[in-house]
């Protein structure tokens, strides 16, 4: 069975527990300063002026905290809550909301809105250099269409440009089977858009699948299998899209059922959020404790002010 995380455990109520927390995440190998990278000549700065966490750098004569550079720098919510809200997203398999945050740890809602922009913001994967799959491996990819209502779908994949007021945006997915998945937030599906993505994400020698959608043709792998929605065909022998629907339909029920509508603007960080949680998911023995320490360490270098979280 998954360990979970003990919601009674004192990085939750604690502050100085909660900052050498976050301290043994960022600095495993011990303190460093953020502006000029020195080790050995940081000191620990006392004073009840100061209060607890702050350090001084005698190379570039800084004064810093573990929060400087990441999305908790020159945050008034403590580290406490911080951490919390941070759990709750990692361990909620379809998400959680942010008016569910503002009730749980005590923030306003406005606040825990914020919060929670700024957390997926540090599980959104960097640049991703590795690509999916290799030789042996097997990668599906497929679209879909979310929020607006379902009526609309077929007017969405008529109206390839997804204008037109139908309310739905349309998602590029690409899973490696028995690891991880990467989406993408797409203006429309055709091939100048689609190609490039599996260009860049999909290795080569890797053994592709889709449906007979839209994605189908726009990938030149010698070895693309497809499977035909449209005459009932889901499944021929170990040729399906089984892995990317699954993906599909947790997004999907929790766009529906915990966050009911999406803004295209923010469509992105909500994506990375469930890609996070999938690629850190239980079946692969990642632990919810494990899954929220690596959303922590995922801050580092990241920035956003509350003007960006509407960008």
């Amino acid at each position: 069975m998954t360990a979970t995380v003990d919601l009674t455990n004192p990085i939750f109520s604690d502050l100085d527990k909660a900052r050498a927390h976050f301290e043994a995440i960022r600095w495993p190998q011990g303190v460093y300063c953020p502006f000029c990278g020195s080790f050995d000549r940081v000191a620990v700065l006392g004073g009840k002026s100061m209060g607890a966490g702050w350090y001084h750098c005698k190379d570039c004569r800084k004064k810093f905290t573990a929060a400087v550079g990441t999305i908790y720098e020159r945050s008034h919510i403590p580290m406490t809550k911080w951490l919390l809200a941070t759990h709750l997203m990692c361990a909620s398999k379809k998400g959680i909301s942010a008016h569910q945050l503002h009730r749980m740890i005590g923030l306003p809602y406005k606040t825990a809105w914020f919060m929670a922009h700024r957390i997926r913001e540090g599980m959104r994967e960097m640049n991703p250099t590795a690509p999916l799959g290799g030789n042996g491996k097997t990668v599906e990819f497929d679209e879909t269409y979310v929020g607006g209502k379902e009526k609309n779908k077929h007017a969405v994949k008529r109206n390839k440009r997804n204008i037109g007021g139908t309310g739905k945006e349309a998602v590029f997915s690409l899973v490696e089977r028995g690891g991880k998945v990467r989406s993408h937030h797409i203006p429309n599906v055709t091939a100048k858009t689609l190609r490039p993505i599996m260009d860049r994400q999909i290795a080569e020698a890797t053994r592709t699948m889709s449906d007979d959608g839209g994605a189908r043709a726009r990938h030149g792998s010698p070895d693309h299998h497809s499977v035909n929605h449209s005459i009932g065909e889901y499944v021929r022998g170990d040729v399906y899209t089984n892995t990317i629907e699954g993906y599909f339909s947790i997004v999907k029920r929790g766009i529906t059922g915990v966050y009911h509508h999406v803004s295209p603007q923010h469509l992105k960080r909500y994506l990375a959020e469930y890609d996070f949680r999938y690629n850190e998911r239980s079946i692969l023995n990642v632990t919810d404790a494990e899954r929220a320490a690596k959303a922590v360490a995922g801050v580092v270098g990241k920035r956003m002010t509350y003007q960006q979280s509407f960008s």
